[in-house]
């Protein structure tokens, strides 16, 4: 009896700790359903295909590609891009997106030394069909919205060690058109679509820049990228604000054939700030296998329709074909969901490749000539270095070192005579 006491405060401790544990870290299905729980503020925007990736390299890594931005698909997710594509790309998209939704698009791409300059299409579509209270069609159509965007981009200080850093714009025209629908008496209104249809202005922003970090092989390449856009930023059209979302990417090589990376966004309502989106997260994945053949994934993490993205890509110079698998409302055990295919068309590095081929030839002939102590010809070897290309820093850098050198020999040359 004497131990009733012990035990009932035993007892009472023991319960106010499992309370106030289970109050600090909830059971696993509150955070499962707080991990995936709906975004009261989502839906409250309009241009939402603005949103929805066309397809490529950007869709299978789950839409992480802000700090990537390496083929056409660049153009939807970080407009520095251009600036820094090695090759000159023609991109056509198809996406089958939900039920009977399809997007197509196109990207033209090119690169004019630093200056890069795109341009590009989608067109987002599925059909409509309105009933009556028998089940039968009386009107149809399609609920359609377009996207025309021009983007250029920069680059700045670019360098042989510093990589430079990419500052791009794109500008986006976008129109939505309803079809028309019946009045009361089940009788179509011509035009009556028009009045729900709008055409507005967009203008994304991006910055992008590559340098080494933490880099264990040998490459001329940078293995380490950052990536800051602030996309679809406009003005409301009829009292619903654009899908303005500024991201944050950083992509790493740590394996020269794989790279990993990372997007936080971040949604921004410009009509009512307080009525933002909650952030959100994706991480991808990407492995070169051969030069013809890589694989990818992603994984997006918004709210409560989580999205997994695979994809390969297949080369048969000069056309690559990205063929992506994607996986919406990944808490639930549905079929295939759907696909997109990208045909991406390799139009040349406008001369790029043999001009760098043959910038090393000659940085090399310039060393082997300052080795053996001519150094008048290892002057003219890196002068011609740096008019195929300003940015080849240790051409530069040579140069100093045989004016010095010659600098050297003239007051050696000076003490002799004086001697």
């Amino acid at each position: 009896m004497k131990r009733t006491p012990a035990f009932v405060l035993a007892l009472a401790l023991t319960s106010g700790a499992a309370l106030h544990a289970q109050q600090l870290y909830p059971s696993a299905y509150e955070l499962i359903y707080n991990l995936f729980s709906p975004d009261p503020n989502e839906g409250l925007t309009t241009f939402l295909s603005a949103l929805i990736p066309m397809g490529g390299q950007a869709e299978s890594m789950g839409t992480a590609f802000t700090a990537v931005a390496s083929d056409a698909s660049f153009l939807e997710i970080n407009p520095a891009g251009s600036a820094l594509l090695e090759r000159t790309e023609l991109a056509l998209f198809h996406n089958n997106w939900i039920l009977d939704t399809r997007i197509e698009g196109a990207v033209y791409a090119f690169r004019l030394g630093d200056l890069g300059l795109a341009f590009g299409g989608k067109w987002l579509y599925l059909p409509f069909t309105e009933r009556d209270d028998m089940g039968f069609s009386v009107s149809g159509g399609y609920y359609s919205e377009a996207m025309a965007i021009g983007n250029v981009s920069y680059r700045f200080f670019p360098g042989y060690y510093f990589y430079g850093i990419s500052v791009g714009a794109s500008a986006k025209i976008a129109y939505r058109a309803f079809p028309d629908y019946t009045d009361d008496a089940g009788n179509v209104l011509e035009g009556s679509g028009g009045g729900q249809s709008a055409v507005t202005a967009l203008v994304d922003l991006g910055m992008l820049t590559r340098f080494n970090l933490l880099k264990f092989y040998s490459s001329r390449s940078k293995n380490f990228s950052l990536g800051l856009a602030i996309k679809n930023l406009g003005l409301p059209v009829r009292d619903e604000p654009m899908p303005t979302v500024a991201t944050l990417g950083v992509a790493y090589n740590f394996l020269k054939p794989i790279l990993v990376t990372a997007d936080l966004s971040v949604p921004v309502n410009l009509y009512d700030p307080a009525r933002s989106e909650a952030p959100y997260w994706a991480v991808g994945y990407r492995m070169t296998i051969t030069d013809f053949w890589g694989l990818r994934a992603g994984l997006l993490m918004k709210g409560a329709n989580p999205r997994l993205s695979a994809g390969a890509s297949l080369s048969f110079s000069p056309l690559t074909l990205d063929i992506n698998y994607t996986l919406d409302l990944t808490t639930q055990f549905t079929p295939l969901n759907r696909m997109s295919i990208e045909a991406r068309f390799d139009l040349g590095d406008m001369g790029r490749g043999e001009r760098s081929a043959r910038v090393d030839e000659l940085y090399l002939l310039g060393m082997t000539a300052y080795a053996s102590g001519d150094l008048v010809a290892a002057a003219g070897y890196w002068q011609q270095v740096l008019e195929l290309d300003p940015h080849f820093d240790p051409a530069r850098e040579g140069l100093l070192n045989v004016e010095e050198a010659l600098k050297l020999q003239r007051e050696i040359l000076e003490l002799q005579q004086l001697d």
